[in-house]
C-alpha cells in the first residue's frame, strides 16, 4: 500500500504547488491597489515559471544523493517564504517579484521534481497514467487558488493580506507532504542515455525539446492573462474567474487523459496533443460570450495539461524510468524559457494593441510550430 500513499501525497503537494497558475487572479487586485502594469504581471509569472524550471534542473541532477523527502521539505519552505515575502512587501513591485517571481519559483522547482520522479519508479508499467495523475493535482492547484483569490478579494482583503495567508498555509502542506516520499527499491539499470553534446544532438530528444518549447509558450501565454482577456473583452470578474478554475479543470483532467493516452499509443500522442493545443486555443479569440469563452478555457487547459505529461512519460519510456530526474529537466527548461517569453510577449503586445487579439495569435503560431516540429520521420 506504501506506493498509493506515495501517490495520494504527490497528489495533494502538486495541488499545493500548481497555485502558480492561478497568478491572473491577482492581477486586477494588485492593479488596483498598486499600479500594476501588463508588462509587470507578465514579468512576475514568466519570472517565476524560469526559477521553477531552473531550479527543476539543478534538483534533479542531485535528487538521487539528497532523496526526495528532504528536497521536497526544502522546497515547501522557499514556497511559503516566497508568499510572505510578497505578503510583507506593502506590495511594492521589486519585492512581489522577488518573492513571487523569485522564490516561490525556487520551491515549486524543488517540490516539483520529487513526486514526479518517485511516482515513476513506484508504477513502472504505468508511467503514462500515474505521472499524468501525479501531476494532475498542478494542474488543479489553481481552480481552488483561483476561487479563493476571487472570494477574499470579495470580502475586502488586499492582495497581499492572501499573499501572507497563503505563506503559512501552503508551506505547511507541503512539508508534511513531502515526509511520505522515497524511493523503492534498486531496479535494474537501462541502457544509459546519451550525454554532452550527444544529447544535445540526439534527433528525439530535440523533437520533445521541440515541442515543449512550443506548447508551454502558447499556454503560458493564455493562461498568464486569461484573466484579463476576459475583462477586455467585455465579460465579468466572475467570468474571468471560472475561466481561470475552468482551464485548471480541464488542465488537471487533461493530463491523466493525456497519459492514458500515451500508455496506450505511444510517442504519437506527443505531435497530436500539440496539435490539438494549437487548434483549441483559436478558441479563445471568440471571447465575447462568457460560456464560449468559459468552455474554450477548459478545452484549451485539456490541451495545455499534455506539456506535463507525454514528454516525462516518453523520457521515462525511451531513456528509462531513472532519467525522469536528470534528462527530462533538460526539456523543462525550455518550459522555463517559454514562461519568460510567452507571458512577457502577451503582456507587451497588450501594452503596444490595447487588446489580446495579438497575444492570441501568437500563442496558436508558436504552439501549431511546435506541434510541426515533433512530428517524427518514417524510419
Amino acid at each position: 500500500m506504501r506506493r498509493y500513499v506515495i501517490l495520494a501525497a504527490s497528489v495533494v503537494m502538486q495541488l499545493t504547488l500548481g497555485g502558480v497558475y492561478a497568478w491572473s487572479a491577482f492581477i486586477p487586485p494588485l492593479r488596483d491597489e498598486h499600479g500594476l502594469t501588463g508588462w509587470q504581471a507578465g514579468l512576475i509569472f514568466g519570472t517565476t515559471i524560469a526559477t521553477f524550471t531552473v531550479s527543476l534542473f539543478l534538483a534533479g541532477r542531485v535528487l538521487e544523493k539528497v532523496g526526495p523527502r528532504r528536497m521536497g521539505m526544502a522546497g515547501g519552505v522557499i514556497y511559503g517564504l516566497g508568499y510572505l515575502v510578497a505578503g510583507y512587501s506593502t506590495g511594492a513591485w521589486p519585492m512581489v517579484w522577488l518573492g513571487i517571481g523569485l522564490m516561490t519559483g525556487i520551491g515549486i522547482g524543488l517540490g516539483y521534481v520529487c513526486p514526479l520522479t518517485t511516482c515513476v519508479r513506484w508504477f513502472p508499467n504505468q508511467k503514462g497514467l500515474v505521472t499524468g495523475i501525479a501531476v494532475a493535482g498542478f494542474g488543479g492547484g489553481a481552480i481552488v487558488l483561483a476561487e479563493l483569490v476571487e472570494w477574499l478579494v470579495g470580502l475586502g482583503w488586499s492582495a497581499t493580506a492572501i499573499f501572507r495567508m497563503l505563506g503559512y498555509v501552503l508551506s505547511v502542506i507541503v512539508v508534511l507532504c513531502a515526509t511520505v516520499l522515497r524511493f523503492p527499491g534498486p531496479a535494474p539499470e537501462p541502457p544509459p542515455p546519451p550525454r554532452g553534446m550527444a544529447l544535445w544532438m540526439n534527433p528525439h530528444f530535440l523533437r520533445l525539446v521541440a515541442g515543449m518549447f512550443g506548447g508551454t509558450f502558447g499556454g503560458l501565454l493564455v493562461i498568464g492573462h486569461l484573466k484579463p482577456i476576459a475583462l477586455v473583452a467585455g465579460l465579468s470578474s466572475q467570468a474571468g474567474a471560472y475561466a481561470v478554475g475552468t482551464f485548471a479543470i480541464g488542465n488537471a483532467i487533461g493530463r491523466i487523459g493525456w497519459g492514458l493516452f500515451y500508455d496506450r499509443y505511444g510517442y504519437r500522442m506527443v505531435t497530436i496533443s500539440m496539435g490539438f493545443l494549437a487548434f483549441s486555443l483559436i478558441g479563445l479569440l471568440d471571447s465575447g460570450v462568457a460560456w464560449r469563452f468559459v468552455g474554450a478555457s477548459m478545452v484549451a487547459g485539456f490541451g495545455f495539461g499534455a506539456c506535463f505529461v507525454v514528454y516525462a512519460a516518453d523520457v521515462a519510456s525511451h531513456f528509462g524510468p531513472k532519467q525522469v530526474a536528470t534528462l527530462y529537466p533538460k526539456i523543462f527548461l525550455f518550459y522555463g524559457l517559454a514562461g519568460i517569453l510567452g507571458p512577457l510577449a502577451g503582456g507587451l503586445l497588450y501594452d503596444l494593441t490595447g487588446g489580446y487579439l495579438w497575444p492570441i495569435i501568437t500563442a496558436v503560431t508558436i504552439s501549431t510550430l511546435g506541434a510541426i516540429s515533433t512530428v517524427q520521420k518514417p524510419a
